[in-house]
């Protein structure tokens, strides 16, 4: 990983991240273990997860707290929160990264199939955040990242059921803030472009995709998971102490 900038407030902070075995997930992990946070997190990867663990350990990090979770199980991930905050404390922030952005064409969409995607990528985001602010009162304040996406301000096929849920998101967002500002919980959305994960390279990576990404971007490069880790660390840090209901976007200028 490259260097990154130092939260001290982040020191001794309690942070919760979903789908964090592999990917940006993996970063964040790896991102706020060096800020000397409190991490927990949740995956169904349970083999990348523990590996993961383990490469922390070695490298004399402390070993992030880890339960294997599907998000789409509501009643499996609010358990997973509530046993991470009796384990290390009440989360203070709460990274809502799980997602998956599986190709489908329209007409091969089955409404079983539609609502998967809505579980997915946008409804344990509403869930999660729900759950953590009850703790999150307790502490005076804390703060709650979404994820977006980029394809929800764009026009890509084969994405419809992603791009809904990740336009879904910024309405979570904006209301939970209104709704939990009170109590000085901040919520925003982090909005990735298109971040070359190892997973997003075997996959769909080509050589069409490389000359696309040259024409789209302002920036010239690839952006990647630690670009957005940076992104995640200061909205989660009292630098960033009077943003909410906010969209930041870390897309080399795509949108």
């Amino acid at each position: 990983m490259g260097s990154y900038a130092v939260y001290p407030s982040l020191s001794g902070r309690n942070v919760f991240i979903t789908g964090g075995a592999t990917g940006i997930g993996e970063s964040l992990v790896e991102a706020f273990v060096r800020q000397q946070a409190r991490v927990a997190f949740i995956d169904l990867d349970e083999d990348a997860a523990q590996g993961l663990q383990k490469r922390l350990k070695d490298e004399n990090f402390p070993e992030p707290w880890f339960e294997q979770c599907d998000v789409r199980d509501i009643s499996a991930l609010e358990k997973c929160l509530r046993k991470a905050a009796s384990d290390l404390g009440p989360v203070s922030v709460l990274v809502n990264n799980a997602g998956n952005d599986e190709r489908h064409r329209a007409d091969d969409i089955s409404v079983e199939y539609w609502d998967d995607r809505i579980a997915v990528n946008l409804r344990h985001q509403f869930f999660a955040a729900r759950e953590v602010a009850r703790g999150m009162k307790e502490l005076g304040g804390g703060s709650i990242i979404n994820f977006g996406s980029v394809q929800a301000y764009l026009s890509s096929p084969g994405m419809s059921g992603y791009a809904v849920s990740k336009y879904g998101v910024r309405g979570v967002t904006r209301t939970l803030a209104r709704e939990f500002g009170k109590d000085n919980i901040r919520v925003n959305t982090l909005v990735p472009g298109w971040v070359m994960t190892e997973r997003q390279k075997r996959l769909w990576v080509d050589e069409e995709a490389e000359k696309m990404i040259d024409q789209v971007q302002c920036l010239p490069g690839r952006l990647m998971p630690e670009d957005v880790a940076r992104l995640v660390l200061f909205l989660a840090s009292d630098d960033s102490a009077m943003c909410t209901a906010q969209d930041f976007i870390v897309d080399a200028g795509w949108v």
